[in-house]
C-alpha cells in the first residue's frame, strides 16, 4: 500500500529554529492488508531524504543539499494512511548539521532523568490574541486563568483538537489549560530521557501550528505577545533525576539550587530569545539578572514544589526561566551539562 511519510525538521534561523515539514509518497508491505489500523513503523524503516538547505539557511545555493535522517516515527491521526517523521538534519557527508541541536546533547540517552515541560502559547487571528477588540484592550487579568465561558475564554477548539490530536498520536501530552492572558493557553508535556521528551515537544508544537493552520490562525510562542500588564508566555521545565526522586534531602535539592545559581548566566543564553521582556520580577517571574529559588514561590527562578517538600524533599524541581520559543534540546542539554559538571567537580555529591 502507498502510506505518506510528513518529514519534519528544524531549520537553521536565528535565533530559535523553525519547524519545516514536506511529504514523501513511498510504498509499504502490509502484512494484513485487511487490518484497518496502520502497523507501526520505526525510523529505519524510513529512508534518509535530501532537501534544499539554500532556502532554509542551511547551505549554500552551490552546494545545497542537506540530509533528513529520521530518529522518531509516529502515526498522524489527521491524515489517513500517513505517518509522522522527525528528523534530525545531516550535511551531505551524513555528519550533523551545525543546526542539529539534537545531536548535541551531552549525555547519551538515560531514562532516570525525567523532564515536563509546561509549553505556553498565544492563539493569533489578525496579528491579535484571540478576544482581544481591534483597538486598546479586553478586560485586566484575573478571571482568564483556567477560565470557562465565552466571556473569559478564547481558543477553546483549537487547544481541545490538539490535546486529543496530540493523545491519539501517542505523545505524552498530560494536560493543558487556559491561561492568565486572554487567548492564551498551556499545554504539559513529558519524557524520559533529554531527546525523548524534547522530541515529544517539537512534535506537539508541529501538530499544534498545523491545527491552527487548518483553522486560520496563528500561534506565537513569543515570550511577550503583549506589552504591557499582561503576562508573558514561558516554558517551565520540570525535572528530575533518579536520585533526587529516590533519595532526596534538603540539603541536596538545596545543593542543586546552588549550582543551577552559579551557572544562570549559561542557562539564560540557551533559554529563548527575547526572554528579558517577560523575566522583569513581575508576573510571576524573577529578574533575568537575578536567580532565586524558594518552596511554591512562582517568583522564584526555581520554585521547589510544595510535594517535593512534604515527600522528605524526594521529587522534581521547577525551573520557571525558560521561555516559551526556547528550543528544548538546548533546555535540556543545559540542565544535565549543569549537573554534569557538578559531578565532576564534586564527585561525593551525584544528582544523576
Amino acid at each position: 500500500m502507498k502510506i505518506k511519510l510528513e518529514y519534519i525538521w528544524l531549520d537553521g534561523y536565528k535565533p530559535e529554529p523553525n519547524l519545516r515539514s514536506k511529504t514523501k509518497v513511498i510504498n509499504l508491505e502490509v502484512k494484513n492488508p485487511d487490518e484497518r489500523r496502520l502497523p507501526q513503523i520505526h525510523p529505519q524503516d524510513c529512508p534518509l531524504w535530501s532537501f534544499d538547505g539554500s532556502s532554509t539557511k542551511q547551505a549554500e545555493g552551490n552546494n545545497s543539499d542537506c540530509i533528513l535522517k529520521p530518529v522518531k516515527t509516529l502515526i498522524d491521526p489527521q491524515r489517513p494512511n500517513s505517518y509522522l517523521v522527525l528528523c534530525e538534519v545531516l550535511n551531505a557527508d551524513e555528519m550533523p548539521h551545525e543546526s542539529n541541536t539534537r545531536s548535541k546533547i551531552v549525555k547519551e540517552e538515560n531514562e532516570e532523568e525525567w523532564f515536563g515541560f509546561e509549553q505556553e502559547y498565544v492563539i493569533i487571528k489578525n496579528g491579535k490574541p484571540l478576544g482581544f477588540p481591534k483597538e486598546g484592550y479586553p478586560d485586566p487579568q484575573g478571571r482568564y486563568y483556567c477560565g470557562i465561558g465565552d466571556s473569559v475564554v478564547k481558543g477553546r477548539k483549537i487547544a481541545e483538537e490538539h490535546l486529543d490530536v496530540c493523545l491519539l498520536a501517542g505523545l505524552e501530552i498530560t494536560g493543558m489549560n487556559a491561561e492568565v492572558m486572554l487567548g492564551q493557553w498551556e499545554y504539559q508535556i513529558f519524557g524520559q530521557g533529554a531527546r525523548q521528551a524534547s522530541d515529544e515537544l517539537w512534535l506537539s508544537r508541529f501538530l499544534l501550528n498545523r491545527i491552527a493552520e487548518f483553522h486560520g490562525y496563528e500561534i506565537s510562542y513569543h515570550p511577550k505577545p503583549v506589552e504591557g500588564d499582561w503576562n508573558g508566555s514561558g516554558m517551565h521545565l520540570n525535572f528530575s533525576t533518579k536520585i533526587m526522586r529516590e533519595e532526596g534531602g534538603k540539603e541536596l535539592i538545596e545543593s542543586l539550587c546552588d549550582t543551577l545559581s552559579f551557572y544562570h548566566e549559561d542557562h539564560i543564553n540557551v533559554y529563548g530569545s527575547e526572554n528579558d521582556k517577560r523575566l522583569t520580577g513581575l508576573h510571576e517571574t524573577q529578574d533575568i539578572q537575578t536567580f532565586s529559588y524558594g518552596v511554591s514561590d512562582r517568583g522564584a527562578s526555581i520554585r521547589i514544589p510544595l510535594s517535593t517538600v512534604k515527600n522528605n524533599w524526594k521529587g522534581y524541581l521547577e525551573d520557571r526561566r525558560p521561555a516559551s520559543n526556547a528550543d528544548p534540546y538546548k533546555l535540556t542539554s543545559r540542565i544535565l551539562e549543569t549537573l554534569e559538571f557538578t559531578r565532576e567537580k564534586e564527585p561525593a555529591v551525584s544528582f544523576i
